[in-house]
């Protein structure tokens, strides 16, 4: 049965924060959520906060995002993708500070990496964020339940505010089979019933998608694969 397309990105917050181990397939959601959100509202802005990853950021696909209308926002030195200096562009102030921009953080991949967000925490209160953790049960540190609680709790500590969500993001890249995706999903349910964290998202390469169960928890999200070329 062909799944209907579920996922309502209006319900999030106007900042969103995006986290996930390295390898997660975090930076490849965060693309993929600020183009759908840039076919719902006019201003959308995506920082690229990975200061400790030099590979697949967000920086590496500004061309395409800012094509289609979606501003970029990545080191104080500009967007070279082999620039590896952990600087952060002040203008990343700016769309924080307008309410009337809809804003995307991809953050690094651990606790070091959310440092970062640390200095921004007064824009983050209650109710007004939303820090969606990508977790992919293919990866060694999220691969159970302990290591995924780790992983969030030790991000929330650093940050100082908590995760509002989860994503089921498990894949083998293009060799991915609907029944990673369930195993996936099994760990997050996991992760949720212990934490309280709700499952917001179940993202998967279309033709996965519209297989997933109907009753499944999360709206299903079809991702295409910009992070990586077709010979990757």
């Amino acid at each position: 049965m062909v799944h209907k397309m579920a996922f309502d990105l209006t319900k999030d917050k106007r900042i969103r924060i995006i986290i996930g181990h390295y390898g997660s397939g975090k930076t490849e959601f965060a693309v993929n959520y600020a183009l759908e959100l840039r076919k719902i509202y006019e201003n959308v802005s995506i920082c690229d906060l990975d200061i400790v990853n030099p590979y697949f950021r967000t920086r590496e696909k500004a061309e395409l995002l800012e094509k289609r209308g979606v501003k970029v926002i990545s080191g104080a030195k500009g967007h070279q993708a082999n620039l590896d200096i952990p600087m952060v562009s002040p203008s990343i102030l700016a769309p924080l500070q307008n309410p009337l921009e809809q804003v995307v953080l991809d953050v690094g991949g651990d606790a070091v990496g959310a440092r970062v967000l640390a200095r921004f925490k007064n824009y983050f209160t209650e109710g007004e964020y939303d820090m969606l953790c990508v977790i992919n049960a293919n990866r060694e540190q999220t691969q159970d339940a302990i290591g995924a609680i780790s992983h969030i709790r030790a991000i929330e500590e650093t940050v100082g505010v908590k995760v509002t969500g989860l994503i089921n993001n498990t894949h083998l890249i293009r060799e991915t089979m609907l029944e990673d995706v369930l195993k996936g999903q099994k760990l997050v349910h996991e992760v949720s019933e212990i934490t309280g964290i709700p499952i917001r998202y179940v993202s998967s390469i279309k033709k996965l998608t519209d297989l997933l169960p109907l009753n499944i928890k999360g709206a299903p999200f079809p991702i295409h694969m910009y992070m990586r070329e077709d010979w990757m």
